[in-house]
């Protein structure tokens, strides 16, 4: 469930450890392949899966390239959203299943020597302190859904098509599916998904609670755009808190909800920021938010 406090307070929340004191350079992400980060104003970044010839698959350079970006915006504190989109027609049709067709032989040691560092390169998103988006601008396939499942948030083009096939390919589930699908639209759904292989559109996983909204295509990027903007604007420490405490479905018990939020307001209550948010109700303007 949430990570406890004392852990986040090791990360620099409050006092000298705040992430506005450290001074790492701000990440630019520069020299990927398959991947380009692009730095919006407000500590905005968008990554977009850049193979649009082969529905943006999770290539080898693009895993690699992956696991750079998220150190470097792990180790960014200017980066407050990140949203994740796709080039082309589909988000991602999920990993390359032609190595393993082609090594018949191979041992489970030995291909589970080689799956589990692919699942921990592209969840490690999930370990991102800033706020995760998912711009699904059309298809998300197998592990390409997972990754979207993966981000705090999830918007998608009406039209495009979720599926985890997995069985229909002969193997199980990958990329924590087993997990992240029933922790973001229940059991029921997971069951179905998984099982049958159903194909739902955006449209149609709004209402199974796949995803939290749907647009028409040409309109889906620049929503979740406006969604990034608006969690970008508030308060840093109050924002990156609030997610901890819902990550893993939320806290384990109403009581370790009680104890986590008894301190986890009490940090934000102490901060420059809320004094800079009540002072600019008062005064009707807009808060100029700076993480302290």
């Amino acid at each position: 469930m949430g990570a406890s406090l004392p852990a986040m307070a090791d990360e620099g929340y409050g006092g000298a450890g705040h992430p506005s004191d450290r001074a790492d350079a701000v990440y630019d992400g520069a020299d990927l392949t398959d991947l380009r980060v692009d730095r919006r104003d407000g500590g905005v970044v968008t990554l977009t899966l850049a193979l649009p010839e082969r529905r943006n698959m999770m290539s080898a350079a693009m895993t690699a390239s992956w696991g750079e970006a998220m150190a470097g915006l792990r180790a960014d504190p200017s980066v407050r959203v990140v949203v994740v989109t796709g080039e082309g027609s589909a988000f991602c049709s999920g990993g390359d299943v032609s190595w393993i067709g082609a090594t018949p032989e191979a041992s489970v040691d030995e291909l589970r020597l080689r799956m589990l560092p692919f699942y921990r390169t592209w969840l490690a998103v999930r370990e991102l302190e800033a706020v995760t988006i998912a711009a699904i601008n059309g298809a998300a396939i197998g592990a390409g859904l997972a990754l979207a499942l993966a981000c705090d948030l999830r918007y998608a083009a009406d039209d495009a098509k979720l599926a985890v096939p997995f069985t229909a390919l002969g193997m199980h589930a990958g990329m924590a599916t087993t997990y992240l699908l029933p922790e973001v639209a229940g059991l029921a759904v997971a069951r179905e998904m998984l099982l049958t292989g159903r194909v739902v559109t955006g449209a149609e996983a709004v209402g199974l609670g796949l995803v939290n909204r749907a647009f028409p295509r040409e309109d889906m990027l620049g929503a979740a755009l406006q969604v990034a903007e608006a969690v970008a604007a508030a308060a840093p420490v109050a924002t990156r808190l609030t997610k901890v405490a819902l990550l893993g479905g939320g806290h384990a018990s109403f009581d370790a909800a009680l104890q986590w939020e008894g301190l986890a307001q009490p940090i934000t209550l102490a901060t420059a920021d809320l004094q800079e948010g009540l002072a600019a109700q008062r005064e009707r303007r807009a808060p100029r938010f700076t993480g302290r």
